[in-house]
């Protein structure tokens, strides 16, 4: 019981911090997430940059930086949004078929990287608290459409939330609610896939 009380507290100030859409004044319970070693220093820095800086300044993220930056997406992923982007770590990007990345990366296959990475970003800002509130709130399974047009699917597994892509394919939230001034970034395990 404890730890739900602080799980709402926590979702209390999260969404006391400005939220604007109806929706998201209904969240009020937030999931549990892996321990990771940002201090709240580091998140008061992160929360005066982007969804690009905070990214840039994390070294788990490299390969979707380089991504983002050879998909000519940084001044999108840069503007006022907010945006919620379910962002795959270096780890992520490392299941794929070798050599993906680097075909990805092409200038011949821009379009392609460009739809890869709009589905993992969703317009708004959802902080765990709000995805934790819609999964339950919707019988244990909550569909959001991303900026690329594909939607995902949300649910609880256990006490993570897991998100099936238009191919079936799952990944687990690894780390939630880094924040940015731009909205919010919650860190995948594997990189999830539109329909073709």
């Amino acid at each position: 019981m404890r730890v739900l009380s602080t799980m709402i507290l926590m979702a209390l100030m999260l969404v006391a911090c400005g939220e604007t859409k109806k929706e998201k004044e209904n969240m009020d319970e937030t999931m549990e997430t892996e321990d990771t070693e940002m201090t709240s220093e580091s998140y008061d820095t992160m929360e005066t940059e982007t969804i690009v800086g905070v990214a840039s300044g994390n070294e788990n993220f490299s390969t979707l930086v380089a991504a983002v930056q050879a998909a000519d997406l940084v001044g999108t992923l840069s503007s006022d949004g907010p945006f919620t982007v379910f962002a795959p770590t270096n780890d992520s990007f490392d299941k794929l078929p070798e050599g993906t990345v680097m075909t990805l990366l092409k200038p011949e296959n821009k379009n392609a990287l460009i739809n890869l990475l709009t589905y993992h970003v969703v317009a708004g800002k959802y902080p765990a608290a709000a995805v934790v509130e819609a999964i339950n709130s919707n019988g244990g399974s909550f569909v959001v459409e991303t900026v690329q047009g594909n939607k995902i699917t949300l649910s609880l597994e256990g006490e993570s939330v897991k998100l099936v892509d238009a191919k079936g394919n799952a990944s687990m939230v690894i780390m939630a609610d880094v924040p940015a001034s731009n909205g919010v970034i919650h860190a995948i395990d594997t990189v999830i896939m539109p329909a073709d």
